[in-house]
C-alpha cells in the first residue's frame, strides 16, 4: 500500500485523518510515532502533568457481571465504606495537598440518587475540592434505581457539587465485543448519550478505552474515531486515556492468552494523539496499568499526561496490577525529569497550578 506523506501529515495536521490513514499508521509504527511526538511537541511542549488526587471505591458490591473485573463482590460479602470513612480519606487527601476527589465504585443494588448526593454534599461542605465522580455506568444505574433519567441525576449531581465524571465504562465501543466481555453494561449508544449530556449540562468528563483483551486493531481504530466523534460535537473531553487491560483473577482473562505488548500500548496511545488532534489534546498513560517503566516511555509517542497521585487504587491492583496504589508528587516529577521533560501540576480540567 503506498502512502502519500505528506498529503498524510497535512490531513492530521488539519484534523482530517480517515480511518484508512490511521490503519495504515498503526501498521508502520514508525511513522506513527514519529508524527505522534511531533503533534505533542506542538501542543504542549516539553510539559508533562499531573493532578494530585485521591481515588476513593465506597463500596465493592456490585449487580454487574463484567468479564473483566476482579473487584466486585455480591451483597453480604463486599464493603461499604461509612460516610466518616469517607471523610477520613478525604481530609487525609486534602493534608497532602489533592486537589480532585476521583470516586468509582460497584453498582449497588439499594444505593439512590439520594445516597450519591449525599457522599458529594458532605464532601463539598467540609473540604473545597474537585469531586470527579461517577461512570455513565454508574449515572445509568443510578437512575433505573431512583426511576429517574440520567439527565435528571446529572442535573442533580452538578446541583450539589459534581465537578466532572471518568469517561470509564466504556471499555471498547462495539456492541458485538461488549455482549461478550460486559454483557449487562451499557451499550454504545447509552453511553454516548450519558457523556453527551453530561457535556451539554456543563459536566466534563474523560475518555477511555480499554484494550489488549479480544478486540482487534480495527476496533481500536474505530473506538477513537467514536471519541472523536463526540468531542467535535461537544468538546467536552478534558482527555483521552487508554487503558491496558489487566488479566489477572478474571473470567476474560483466561480467553486471553497474552497481555498487550509494549509495542501496543505504544501504538494505541500514538493513534490517540494522532486521531484526536487538534479536538482533544490531552493523552493520558496510566501508571497504574503500564507500570514506571512503560509509562515513562509513552512519553515518546505522543502523551503529556501521566495522571494522578491516586492514593488508594483497587480495581486494577485486584486484577494484576503492580505498579502500586501511591505516587507521591515528587516520584511523579522525577519519573518526568528522567525522561527530559517539565513537570506541572495541573487541576483536573488542565489548568496548570
Amino acid at each position: 500500500m503506498k502512502c502519500d506523506f505528506e498529503g498524510l501529515y497535512e490531513r492530521i495536521s488539519q484534523g482530517g485523518i480517515e480511518p484508512e490513514d490511521a490503519l495504515f499508521l498503526a501498521n508502520n509504527p514508525p511513522y506513527l510515532w514519529c508524527i505522534a511526538d511531533e503533534l505533542r511537541a506542538e501542543e504542549k511542549g516539553d510539559i508533562v502533568s499531573f493532578v494530585v488526587n485521591r481515588n476513593i471505591n465506597f463500596t465493592n458490591i456490585c449487580v454487574g457481571d463484567c468479564k473483566f473485573c476482579a473487584f466486585r463482590a455480591g451483597k453480604g460479602q463486599g464493603y461499604m465504606l461509612s460516610m466518616d470513612a469517607i471523610l477520613e480519606r478525604v481530609e487525609e487527601a486534602v493534608n497532602n495537598d489533592a486537589t480532585e476527589i476521583c470516586i468509582q465504585s460497584g453498582l449497588h443494588p439499594d444505593l439512590e440518587l439520594s445516597d450519591y448526593c449525599g457522599i458529594v454534599e458532605s464532601i463539598k461542605s467540609h473540604f473545597d475540592v474537585h469531586i470527579h465522580a461517577f461512570s455513565p455506568m454508574e449515572i445509568y444505574h443510578v437512575a433505573m434505581n431512583s426511576k429517574l433519567t440520567e439527565e435528571e441525576v446529572l442535573k442533580e449531581l452538578k446541583r450539589v457539587g459534581l465537578g466532572s465524571i471518568p469517561g470509564t465504562a466504556a471499555e471498547i465501543l462495539d456492541d458485538s465485543i461488549r455482549s461478550v466481555i460486559c454483557p449487562r453494561k451499557i451499550n454504545t449508544a447509552k453511553w454516548s448519550e450519558i457523556i453527551m449530556t453530561a457535556h451539554r449540562l456543563g459536566i466534563p468528563s474523560t475518555a477511555t478505552i480499554m484494550y489488549g483483551h479480544i478486540e482487534s486493531l480495527g476496533d481500536r481504530i474505530r473506538h477513537i474515531f467514536k471519541i472523536r466523534e463526540i468531542q467535535q460535537e461537544t468538546g467536552g473531553f478534558t482527555e483521552f486515556v487508554p487503558l491496558k487491560f489487566m488479566r489477572k483473577n478474571n473470567e476474560l482473562g483466561k480467553m486471553v492468552d497474552r497481555s498487550a505488548s509494549f509495542r501496543d500500548s505504544a501504538i494505541v496511545h500514538a493513534l490517540a494523539r494522532v486521531i484526536l488532534h487538534p479536538y482533544c489534546t490531552n493523552i493520558q498513560a496510566s501508571w497504574v496499568k503500564l507500570g514506571l517503566e512503560e509509562v515513562q516511555k509513552m512519553l515518546f509517542f505522543g502523551v503529556n499526561d501521566l495522571g494522578g497521585t491516586l492514593m488508594e487504587e483497587n480495581i486494577s491492583r485486584l486484577s494484576g496490577s503492580q505498579a502500586g496504589e501511591y505516587m507521591s508528587p515528587d516520584d511523579l516529577g522525577r519519573l518526568i525529569k528522567d525522561a527530559g521533560r517539565a513537570p506541572r501540576r495541573r487541576s483536573t480540567l488542565y489548568e496548570l497550578l
